[in-house]
């Protein structure tokens, strides 16, 4: 398996993956909600704020993970991590975990300082996310499911709260995704 950062020529084909990914699990509408998210994200000529890597096997890309910058009112280099998929085929295998592995790794090369990130506590507590809530990170939009709002310090095991609002990219800033 190779990890890699995205590239933009890759683009349909990394949102036909979180496509059928998506509708896999949780039906067509998911699907195409995840696969218009990610077509945005890897369009966007925001490359500074917007950061994807893919897992491939023998040169077809079975998995992607994306980070996007999260504004606080304080300084705080923040990205959100979301979404993320992994071919249906290749799901139980640690695939997943992997590549987050190697992005949080990277991010963290990059001076990041905390991420957070929305869904599975079970899956996301294996990579070392840890469940809080809005009291100590305030979500950019309101949560439809505020037990799936996890973060992870890139810089010790503790995290810190960080007081005021948050501000997400554009392509996130709709209610549909929180």
């Amino acid at each position: 398996m190779k990890l890699t950062i995205c590239d933009p020529g890759q683009i349909e084909e990394i949102e036909q993956l979180f496509t059928k990914t998506f509708t896999d699990s949780e039906g067509p509408a998911e699907g195409q909600l995840i696969g218009n998210l990610v077509n945005d994200l890897m369009a966007s000529p925001d490359k500074e704020n917007i950061i994807g890597f893919i897992a491939t096997e023998e040169g077809e890309i079975i998995a992607g993970i994306f980070f996007t910058r999260l504004i606080f009112e304080s300084d705080v280099n923040a990205f959100i991590l979301a979404p993320v998929a992994v071919h249906t085929d290749h799901q139980g295998k640690g695939v997943g975990q992997a590549l987050i592995r190697y992005g949080l790794e990277s991010m963290k090369q990059d001076g990041v300082e905390l991420l957070v990130t929305y869904g599975d506590i079970n899956f996301y507590s294996r990579v070392g996310f840890q469940q809080i809530d809005e009291s100590i990170i305030k979500a950019p939009l309101p949560l439809t499911y505020p037990e799936g709002w996890l973060a992870q310090s890139l810089l010790s095991d503790r995290i810190t709260p960080i007081p005021g609002t948050s501000q997400c990219v554009p392509e996130f800033n709709k209610p549909e995704y929180w």
